[in-house]
């Protein structure tokens, strides 16, 4: 079967940066997506369409088809009194907040003095080139409650 739009893909991948240092890995079968469905960044959705099971490749993800280019005007400097008094604030803290369209992203802190933190609205991925060596294990057709979530279901279903 081919890797195309609302079918649902198990992959094995490592995701390494230019110099080979380790991002991320997933080789246990775990790792599925729903195909054309926004769910993985599209320039590795992109790169896969086609692809059947067994199909090993390696593909460089520029950033713009990536996490974005890295966007200074996401960093921002607020009040200490925003975080609760016992949140241990950190540089390299992350936590959840509401975007400027109402959507959560995650924020990381960069720097923390007694009165701001300045935080950090970009993926951590952003403005990196990324690097995948990806497996395609499996390949079948989406059900039709996977096509209607939008997402994948793993063996043992799915909860919300």
């Amino acid at each position: 079967m081919t890797i195309a739009e609302n079918k649902v893909i198990t992959l094995h991948y490592t995701l390494t940066d230019d110099e080979g240092t380790v991002i991320d890995k997933s080789d246990d079968g775990t790792f599925l997506y729903l195909h054309g469905a926004g769910n993985i960044i599209p320039g590795l959705e992109s790169a896969l369409t086609g692809k059947t099971s067994g199909d090993e490749l390696k593909v460089t993800v520029e950033p713009e088809n990536g996490y974005g280019v890295h966007d200074e005007a996401r960093k921002e400097t607020v009040p200490r009194e925003m975080f609760p008094n016992d949140s241990e604030i950190e540089a390299g803290s992350q936590f959840q907040a509401e975007g400027p369209d109402g959507q959560m992203i995650t924020v990381t802190v960069i720097a923390v003095n007694d009165e701001t933190v300045t935080i950090d609205g970009n993926h951590p991925l952003a403005g990196m080139q990324l690097n995948f060596d990806v497996k395609v294990i499996d390949v079948r057709d989406a059900s039709a409650e996977e096509q209607e979530h939008g997402h994948a279901h793993g063996p043992e279903g799915h909860h919300h």
